[in-house]
């Protein structure tokens, strides 16, 4: 396929989501960019999470994970529902009480300003970093397959993709993307579907006898009860799952702001229970294809690992079809994670760190919010192509959860003290635990393994939101 073809498919894929802003975007107001004026339909925002929960670094690493560690990703799969049940009946029903824009502006109404200062400011340095992650890893794609034959530069590509998610977001955000998200994971999981098909023909197994194939294969191996210092452990990556949901959907503003566009609670509750089950079945498929991708491989004596397995396999193996369906879920996988991640920063930084919503005027507002999405923009292709020169190898979701561990546990044990104790707190005080804890965790972390025995992997998060709360009893004050 040539550099010109690939070219007009994704500026037609482009297209259609500029037609669906600007179907969405007549009389947008701040209403309607943060909260779509809660009027987007349950089912639709349910599936349109979907794509941005799995995200470009799901699509391409997970089944790049099965050679090395069989299914036991399902292990942390299954920790997910737990952890979006405790969404839906615990957190869910506190932000729809409160009638949030921001989640963070809890911690203002129960702790105080430092609180919510400390809170949004370690959403926004999460979400950063981990969404820059993800947009990194599907850029260095689309620079090996298409992008370096033109003579186009990696910085030039990041700036690009970045430049068409802000065109289609900046006038009606998250009502925009409520619907964008929705076409991009209906065409995520046909590139899944068109690749496995294509794969398991050229394998010989018949639609059939596939779920059965993949049951009785040695690599579809999922619980791991042996060793329980091993990552693989299944009470580890289970409990981690459960709180790494809890952090990374219930505690995000880019993941919980799809969920506030609902009409009523029962509709966002109606949305998560949905969102699981299907969730958790597309995961499993993933890592079935991941399966295929890896026997196809061994079989053809094809050498590609890891990240690489899906891209190489897709452009040089699998035919021309499956490498269009590829790009296109690539793509869509990229844009379904990094639009509304534009859009949830926009939201915090306006309404959470320049209060904007208390200080001006609605137009003076609209103005404003319009300056901090292009400069938001601008910080997402700086970090990116920072990024370029820093990450050299190890699977990129891997240190995505790792280092969300370290961000997110401060907000795991502000909002575990806020919701589950009575006691108040110095206020003041509260930046100083939310750095100390990852900088401890991080200690602990490095040298567990002599220390006791013990590594911590996913695990981190748990301590660090522990180290959190035992921090925040220190500087309690009063019984409330």
């Amino acid at each position: 396929m040539n550099s010109i073809t690939i070219i007009l498919l994704i500026l037609s894929y482009f297209g259609v989501l500029v037609l669906i802003s600007y179907l969405t975007g007549n009389k947008s107001d701040n209403n309607t960019f943060f909260k779509a004026n809660k009027q987007a339909p349950w089912y639709v925002v349910a599936f349109g999470m979907i794509g941005a929960s799995l995200s470009g670094v799901t699509f391409i690493s997970v089944p790049g994970w099965v050679e090395a560690s069989q299914f036991s990703y399902m292990q942390v799969v299954l920790g997910y529902i737990v952890g979006y049940l405790v969404i839906g009946t615990v957190l869910l029903p506190l932000y729809y009480k409160l009638n949030l824009t921001s989640i963070y502006t809890y911690l203002d109404e129960r702790f105080g300003n430092a609180s919510y200062k400390t809170g949004a400011s370690f959403f926004l340095i999460s979400r950063v970093v981990g969404s820059s992650f993800r947009l990194f890893l599907v850029a260095n794609v689309l620079q090996v397959i298409l992008f370096d034959e033109l003579g186009i530069s990696f910085w030039q590509t990041v700036t690009i993709t970045v430049f068409l998610i802000w065109l289609y977001t900046f006038k009606s955000g998250i009502k925009t993307i409520v619907w964008t998200d929705t076409l991009q994971t209906l065409f995520m999981l046909i590139a899944i579907g068109v690749a496995i098909y294509s794969v398991s023909s050229d394998l010989g197994i018949s639609g059939g006898n596939l779920l059965g194939y993949v049951l009785d294969s040695d690599m579809s191996k999922t619980f791991f009860f042996d060793d329980f210092k091993s990552g693989d452990y299944f009470w580890n990556q289970f409990i981690s799952g459960a709180f790494i949901a809890i952090v990374m959907t219930g505690l995000d503003q880019d993941m919980m702001q799809k969920n506030l566009t609902c009409k009523s609670l029962k509709d966002a509750q109606k949305n998560m229970f949905w969102f699981t089950i299907v969730l958790t079945i597309v995961n499993f498929v993933i890592l079935s294809l991941g399966l295929l991708l890896t026997v196809y491989a061994q079989q053809n004596g094809i050498d590609a690992q890891k990240d690489d397995l899906f891209p190489i396999l897709a452009k040089e193996h699998l035919g021309i079809g499956v490498f269009v369906f590829f790009l296109i879920g690539l793509i869509a996988a990229a844009f379904s994670s990094a639009d509304s991640t534009l859009t949830a920063l926009t939201t915090s930084f306006s309404i959470d760190i320049l209060d904007i919503e208390k200080k001006y005027d609605v137009a003076k507002q609209i103005a404003i919010r319009k300056r901090i999405h292009i400069m938001i923009s601008f910080v997402l292709i700086l970090v990116i192509i920072a990024f370029k020169y820093v990450i050299k190898d190890e699977s990129v979701i891997a240190q995505l959860f790792i280092f969300a561990g370290y961000t997110y546990g401060p907000l795991l044990g502000l909002y575990t003290f806020g919701m589950f104790t009575k006691w108040e707190i110095k206020d003041k005080l509260v930046p100083i635990i939310a750095i100390l804890s990852p900088v401890l965790s991080y200690v602990i972390s490095v040298n567990s393994l002599k220390w006791i025995g013990f590594e911590f992997g996913f695990f981190i998060l748990i301590l660090n939101g522990l180290l959190t709360f035992t921090g925040l009893i220190l500087i309690r004050t009063k019984h409330h």
